[in-house]
């Protein structure tokens, strides 16, 4: 008969039981990373609001891409939801940031609108461009060709001047004209206006407070805006305001330049007397209007309050979420809408878009039809 073998668990003595292993405490770090990225962005997005289009010297963070104030607090509050401890307070920062800053990330939330209804027959076609210094560096027949193709007709042009050589002549303005056979040309400095309908009214609108170095350095310095009053027949007008404000500051210097806060403050300078000489003339202007053209204002900034009262912004009528109209260089994401319309309740904007530049220029058309309404 065979010995059986049993085996018994072995007896712990008494204070000798395993310890279970120890849970890994949380990592703190992120929290405390997070938190205080929340609270320095939220910072940031008040003294923005606070500061953009009071202090000069905010121009340069102006320049931040507006799609900065929806995509930081998204990521905050994203990282928030991954970790455990100020999990609310790093929540309440994104949360307070999106809610201060959502309206200065050019997200179009009017597009849903829709434009003012089907076009009448007698709707205008408007092309607005800032054309990148003209046909300068061999680009004529490429600019006329996207100025034909636009089929338009009224064309708010800007920057008909050359940046690096002498020009435009005398030629170049012909060339223009015999492209538009019909059609009247004002050119004011650096702003073409060519209509299809009679002008009534011409008027580069005069800034009062220039520095003397620019008031003196030529028309494409001293005439950013030109006004023509266009007969659109039965005692109608519309006047059009062709915008080009100046940029608020240079790509050739770098904030730990001197000259870069020069340029700045010279900017400043420049763009404020355009912006209270454009809110005088509208404001007196007993027309409907139509504003529309380069104000190298992006909607992050606050220099937009400068705008005239009355007008709203075309935007409504157009179809994307994101409208953006300048890129830093070519191939770059656009990251920025330096190209406005506005029009005042009289004018209904139907549709209302960016079009492709084609290589002329680093700015997008705007392309709009219009029409009057009933007041």
């Amino acid at each position: 008969m065979g010995i059986g073998v049993t085996t018994a668990a072995p007896v712990t003595a008494a204070g000798t039981e395993p310890k279970p292993p120890a849970t890994a405490r949380p990592r703190r770090w992120p929290a405390a990373v997070l938190a205080g990225a929340g609270a320095l962005w939220l910072a940031f997005t008040v003294a923005h609001l606070a500061l953009s289009g009071r202090w000069w010297l905010w121009l340069a963070v102006d320049a931040v891409p507006p799609l900065s104030f929806l995509l930081a607090p998204l990521a905050l509050g994203a990282g928030a939801a991954a970790v455990r401890r100020r999990r609310r307070t790093v929540a309440l920062l994104a949360a307070a940031a999106l809610l201060l800053g959502a309206g200065q990330s050019g997200v179009n939330v009017r597009r849903w609108q829709g434009g003012d209804g089907p076009a009448p027959p007698d709707a205008l076609r408007v092309f607005v461009w800032n054309t990148g210094y003209w046909d300068e560096g061999g680009e004529t027949e490429a600019l006329y060709r996207s100025l034909r193709d636009a089929d338009a007709d009224v064309y708010l042009l800007q920057e008909y001047w050359y940046e690096k050589s002498a020009g435009p002549t005398p030629a170049t303005l012909d060339r223009l004209r015999a492209e538009f056979p019909g059609f009247q040309v004002v050119v004011a400095g650096e702003l073409v206006t060519v209509s299809r309908l009679p002008v009534l009214r011409q008027v580069p609108l005069e800034p009062a407070g220039l520095p003397p170095a620019v008031a003196g350095a030529g028309d494409q310095w001293r005439y950013k805006t030109l006004r023509t009053d266009l007969d659109l027949g039965g005692g109608r007008v519309l006047s059009a305001y062709n915008l080009h404000l100046p940029v608020q500051l240079s790509p050739e210097h770098g904030p730990f330049d001197g000259d870069f806060y020069r340029v700045l403050r010279e900017q400043h300078a420049q763009r404020e007397p355009q912006w209270r000489a454009l809110a005088r003339d509208v404001g007196s202007n007993p027309h409907p209007v139509l504003l529309a053209g380069d104000l190298n204002t992006s909607p992050a900034m606050g220099d937009l309050r400068k705008l005239p009262d009355g007008l709203r912004d075309a935007g409504h009528a157009m179809p994307s979420l994101y409208p953006a109209s300048w890129a830093e260089s070519a191939g770059w994401p656009r990251w920025w809408r330096l190209d406005w319309a506005l029009a005042s309740p009289a004018v209904r904007v139907h549709s209302y878009r960016f079009g492709d530049a084609g290589g002329v220029s680093d700015h997008r058309p705007q392309e709009l039809l219009v029409s009057l309404g009933d007041g």
